[in-house]
């Protein structure tokens, strides 16, 4: 089944979410933004979901995060980079479409004339815009934007250096909330070919968390595999997995309005199906096998871009 082409997701929090702010402001809790972003106040230690590009977080981690919110724990999501992708801007900047009739866009036609060079801004403005409908179809308590460029692909350098960036902000996040749980992405195993290096963005990701497990800084720490999703067949991607997440169906509904985000068309709404025009396969398998998978650091883990 393919993603539907979708030109509205519905923008108001769920039931769940304006109960769980209710609660929080009778608390005495500060509020701040359209998410209704709770403090260091609340009373239980968030679970902090960490997506390295805007869509991660709706292909492989939303229910998750839905399950975090349904034991009572305030969630936090984090935007780690930018985002910044020429490729992206090629596709919005060519008609046809590659994608086909499956294309969201009027006539599947898109003109945009984005620029396609670093540091690509309407590609990393749309793709904001998309995440931020997904993380309140979601029903996140708090959205963070660490706004770091992406420097993942650049030299050795750039890279360790972006690491390091990803640790200095996390560091902070754990100072502030203390007992908070940590969810990255399992950037060892994310590739859409298991013969070919990882994504560079989500294995700095994990790297951080290496590093900072390490030093002792981070005790309670979870990563999600993006990539099974079209890496893998349905029947092989529960493979090593320490815990499968059976989604259930109304947690479902939701993950899949986070998915409708990144194929929806609305210029009005600065979005422009970026999502869709990435990672199609990833977007539509997500959206129809209803299970997250979940994996433990393994003892073996090496960090550096290469491994």
């Amino acid at each position: 089944m393919t993603v539907p082409r979708h030109d509205a997701v519905p923008t108001g929090p769920s039931r769940r979410s304006v109960l769980a702010a209710a609660g929080l402001t009778a608390a005495g809790v500060a509020f701040q933004g359209s998410l209704g972003a709770a403090s260091a106040a609340a009373a239980a230690a968030p679970a902090i979901f960490y997506s390295p590009h805007q869509d991660d977080e709706a292909i492989g981690m939303a229910g998750s995060i839905l399950e975090h919110k349904a034991a009572g724990r305030p969630v936090y999501l984090v935007l780690v980079s930018k985002g910044e992708n020429g490729g992206i801007a090629q596709h919005l900047n060519e008609t046809p479409c590659f994608l086909g009739d499956k294309c969201s866009a009027p006539g599947h036609r898109h003109d945009l004339g984005w620029q396609e060079t670093w540091p690509t801004p309407e590609v990393v403005s749309a793709r904001t815009s998309e995440f931020n409908l997904s993380a309140k179809a979601i029903g996140v308590d708090k959205v963070i934007n660490f706004k770091l460029s992406d420097n993942a692909y650049g030299t050795d350098s750039e890279y360790n250096t972006f690491v390091q960036a990803i640790m200095g902000k996390v560091r902070t996040l754990a100072q502030q909330y203390p007992g908070a749980s940590h969810k990255f992405t399992a950037g060892w195993l994310d590739t859409t070919d298991p013969t070919k290096p990882t994504n560079a963005t989500h294995k700095a990701c994990s790297d951080a968390a290496y590093w900072l497990m390490k030093n002792g800084e981070l005790k309670d720490v979870r990563f999600n595999h993006i990539y099974t999703y079209e890496a893998f067949s349905r029947d092989q991607r529960n493979r090593g997995a320490d815990y499968v997440l059976n989604i259930p169906s109304s947690h479902m509904a939701k993950k899949r309005a986070a998915i409708l985000a990144y194929n929806t068309w609305d210029p009005n709404r600065n979005l422009y199906t970026t999502g869709y025009h990435s990672v199609p396969t990833m977007l539509e398998e997500a959206y129809n096998d209803p299970r997250e998978f979940v994996y433990a650091l393994p003892s073996n883990y090496k960090p550096g871009r290469g491994n």
